[in-house]
């Protein structure tokens, strides 16, 4: 007998470990049947199970869960991802609790603790979505650093440097001074901040008093100046064209120069061009051949170059620059200013502009088909919205930045002779080889070459990630990649589209020469009732694993989903949790009502009626679930599930067929609602694994190794619209009683007689029965006249009366009925305006305006039965 509570943590620990022992996620090519894949987007092994990935795992599932019902060889893969920068540093904190500094240890000293945490950190959050029901294939399970998935982003490193597509050079790049590490420009997060708008007066060199003045945000950078730029244009600096200026505190000359670039109304009409320090500014300072002098140090602080306020931090040098410029006499004004400011992605530090010899990746190329085949949907982004960020960012894409100045991660393969020649292999032996061979450097040796020390960024390893799972670079023909790829859905976030999205679909096109899936679903972004994104630093986001304890998997699962449409911010609030956990009780209660009953064999079939009924409603809502997977509408096929549930089973179809108390039930009647038990169960189980299959396993007795996991989804069968029709009219007739009852108090358990005058008897011959057990009225009576002194309403055409007589005050009644009467009038008067106005009934849909005659109709009926029954009080 099934248990009188639902207990979550017990039934989710005992199923997910049948699934896992009985195998029922394992996957392997079946030419027999269709593929259906879906690669995870390997989370950080640094990371732990928050809302967002509750939210995308939980969308995979439930898309895996149905691809697998629906007899498709369906394959989820799971992995994690090396995360060079979120890695070092929680390495490095490490560390720093144990005594020990990175910079006292080797590369191979540092790898070896970077290993040490991985294993010991690096699988808690897959192990976190087991508790989430995922139904991954744990045996693909894939790590970025793994020997073969690092090989392949090392051949694919030298396949683009042989194509030319892979170059080395000096170029203006966006430096992390907390991580130590150049950052790609879809790394630099743009937020606006208050500052300090600094007027400083450089002297004219040569001519006495006279001075020129720049407006900067950024005054710790003077001593880097390369020259004063102005407009050509501008009458105000024209006869300083060609002088030179004087840097102030340090005495350095510097030319006055002139370019359209300067805006004249900006500041003063005067820029002071900081080649080193700004992106805009190299440009101008590479276009008039001017020095580039770097004043930081990688961490931020002020090197010897600056000559002054040596060693002080960035920030804290531009308070103390300013006072030294008050006291020279060298500030005219500081005016409060807002500033776009570009934020690191990963540590949160303000980003420095900074010439560096970096590796790079040419884009325009490849960055082709990628576009192309995501316009022309070929790959539809879902929802479609997305397209017009993602044709933006592919048409403007710049050559990607993939050196980064770390040592965890793929080391790129490229070695240094003494006199800077640069050799691409993929290891020393083979370097040496090419030295060798290609240059007839035949007395070199492997001590000879110095391997870089920069390894990859950690997006060059994810973008192969529907490839390298496969081994599709290193084995192009091999049995998975053939079958697999390309993969069916990803589902994944927004703000990735471009760091990841758009990278696996440029290498899917440069490696297999098609796409590497079919659908992008791009989630919301989870926040909190205040529309504030949850955060650890904002304390707003719970911790998934309380909230399963709290709820249960299904109830979180199913409470993530209840207002989550694709592409819409999801703002979640534990009270859909408890929904969840709300409809699993439901369910849970349903099952163990019908359980309970007693069969007799010898009892007619009374309910034949209701059964198709329910047949019938449960392949229409079948459909219209089938409709919104097919539109990536999960929320709203959930939605649709949960009001078949909770409406047209339990509130309408349980009532309609349960025995009297006490009482037993038919057998049709009973096995019929156990079919229905089975096939609601089948098609639930991709939202609520857990409670479906306890439930399912409880219906029937099963054969061993026997799941619901690979049970067939329910296919949607004929509808009869006839009874449809006809209990539609049931339910409204049985709301109008219920009404009547509450409006004058009268109990539920007392039996109102109800009596029809209608045009189609034979209708309603048949539905009798299933009105009276309903609405609890006596035996339906047919008549030709109106009921005197009877409480009367219409539905479509036929007019239903209800004598309450003995039951209610006459004077209440009537009074009611003036108020319905005037109502009704004056919805009349309204509609009949609406309906008078020639430009509505001209230009509104003819369905629109048809539904306004038969409101006309429908008061006017009412009108006419409240007037007569009102004549008779």
């Amino acid at each position: 007998m099934i248990s009188k509570t639902y207990s979550p943590t017990e039934i989710e620990d005992k199923w997910y470990s049948y699934w896992l022992d009985g195998q029922y996620f394992n996957s392997k090519p079946n030419p027999d049947k269709e593929p259906y894949c879906v690669v995870i987007p390997p989370p950080n092994v640094t990371g732990v199970l928050h809302m967002g990935h509750m939210l995308n795992n939980t969308i995979q599932d439930i898309l895996t869960r149905k691809a697998r019902m629906e007899g498709k060889e369906a394959c989820w893969v799971p992995g994690t991802d090396h995360a060079s920068i979120a890695t070092e540093a929680k390495v490095v904190a490490m560390l720093r609790e144990r005594g020990i500094s990175k910079k006292d240890l080797t590369r191979e000293q540092f790898l070896e603790y970077c290993w040490e945490w991985t294993h010991k950190y690096g699988g808690i959050i897959l192990s976190q979505l087991r508790k989430l029901g995922a139904s991954c294939d744990w045996n693909r399970t894939r790590f970025t650093m793994e020997p073969s998935l690092y090989d392949a982003v090392i051949d694919v490193f030298i396949d683009l440097h042989q194509k030319g597509e892979i170059f080395r050079g000096h170029r203006m790049v966006n430096w992390d001074s907390q991580a130590l590490t150049t950052l790609s420009d879809e790394e630099v997060i743009m937020k606006e901040v208050n500052t300090r708008l600094v007027y400083i007066k450089y002297r004219v060199a040569n001519h006495a008093d006279a001075t020129i003045t720049v407006a900067t945000v950024r005054p710790e950078t003077i001593m880097a100046d390369a020259a004063i730029c102005v407009n050509p244009n501008d009458p105000r600096y024209q006869h300083l064209i060609g002088l030179s200026a004087v840097i102030p505190l340090i005495g350095k000359e510097i030319p006055i120069i002139a370019d359209d670039y300067v805006t004249m109304d900006f500041g003063t009409g005067c820029l002071k061009v900081t080649p080193a320090h700004d992106q805009n500014d190299y440009a101008l300072g590479q276009k008039h051949g001017l020095e580039v002098l770097d004043i930081l140090n990688e961490n931020g602080t002020l090197n010897e170059k600056a000559q002054i306020l040596v060693g002080e931090d960035r920030f804290a040098a531009r308070k103390k620059i300013i006072k030294l410029l008050e006291e020279a006499g060298h500030i005219e004004k500081i005016e409060d200013y807002k500033s776009n400011v570009g934020f690191s992605e990963r540590t949160d530090a303000v980003v420095e502009p900074r010439v560096s010899m970096q590796w790079f990746l040419k884009m325009e190329r490849m960055s082709q088909p990628a576009l192309q085949n995501v316009l022309n949907d070929t790959i539809q982004l879902l929802p479609p919205k997305f397209k017009n960020t993602y044709r933006h960012w592919m048409e403007n894409v710049r050559d990607w930045n993939i050196s980064r100045q770390l040592w965890w991660g793929h080391r790129i393969p490229a070695y240094y002779l003494q006199d800077g020649t640069v050799i691409v292999a993929k290891t020393k032996r083979d370097a040496l080889r090419k030295a060798q061979l290609e240059l007839q450097l035949y007395a070199l040796t492997e001590e000879d070459l110095t391997q870089d020390e920069d390894v990859l960024d950690t997006w060059f390893s994810s973008w192969l990630w529907p490839i390298s799972v496969f081994d599709g670079i290193q084995n192009p023909d091999n049995e998975d990649i053939k079958y697999y790829y390309p993969t069916n859905d990803l589902v994944t976030a927004p703000e990735i589209l471009f760091f990841w999205v758009a990278r696996m679909i440029i290498a899917g096109y440069e490696y297999r020469g098609e796409r590497p899936f079919k659908n992008v679903y791009l989630t919301g972004i989870v926040r909190d009732k205040q529309g504030r994104k949850m955060s650890k630093s904002l304390g707003n986001s719970p911790d998934p694993l309380l909230l399963i304890e709290k709820f249960g998997a299904d109830g979180v699962r199913t409470g993530m989903l209840f207002s989550s449409p694709a592409g819409n911010d999801l703002p979640f609030d534990e009270k859909l949790c408890e929904q969840g956990r709300n409809f699993c009780n439901k369910v849970w209660n349903a099952f163990r009502l019908v359980k309970s009953w007693e069969i007799d064999p010898a009892l007619a079939n009374k309910n034949a009626l209701a059964a198709s009924w329910f047949e019938s409603r449960f392949n229409v809502v079948l459909g219209e679930v089938e409709d919104h997977f097919t539109k990536f509408r999960l929320s709203d096929a959930l939605n649709s599930v949960y009001k078949l549930i909770w409406d047209d089973f339990c509130a309408q179809y349980l009532e309609m067929i349960k025995p009297e108390y006490g009482q037993p039930i038919d057998a049709p009647t009973y096995e019929a609602t156990l079919d229905f038990f089975d096939k609601l169960m089948r098609l639930t189980h991709p939202f609520m694994p857990f409670i479906t299959e306890e439930i399912w396993q409880n219906i029937r007795p099963r054969a061993q190794k026997e799941s619901i996991c690979v049970a067939a989804f329910p296919q949607v069968g004929a509808t009869n619209q006839a009874i449809l029709t006809d209990f539609d009219v049931v339910f409204e007739l049985v709301s109008k009683i219920r009404e009547i009852r509450n409006s004058k108090q009268i109990s539920p358990k007392t039996k109102l007689p109800l009596s029809v005058r209608t045009q189609t008897p034979d209708r309603f011959v048949a539905l009798a029965d299933l009105v009276c057990k309903l609405a609890n009225t006596s035996a339906l009576e047919f008549v030709q006249q109106k009921v005197d002194g009877a409480t009367s309403f219409l539905i479509k055409a036929d007019e239903f009366y209800v004598n309450l007589a003995t039951e209610i005050d006459p004077e209440a009644e009537r009074e009611r009925m003036q108020k319905e009467l005037a109502y009704n009038e004056g919805f009349k008067k309204s509609v009949t305006a609406k309906l008078a106005n020639a430009r509505f009934v001209q230009n509104a849909n003819a369905e629109v305006v048809e539904r306004e005659r038969q409101k006309l109709a429908d008061a006017e009926s009412k009108i006419k039965a409240l007037t007569e029954a009102l004549a008779l009080v």
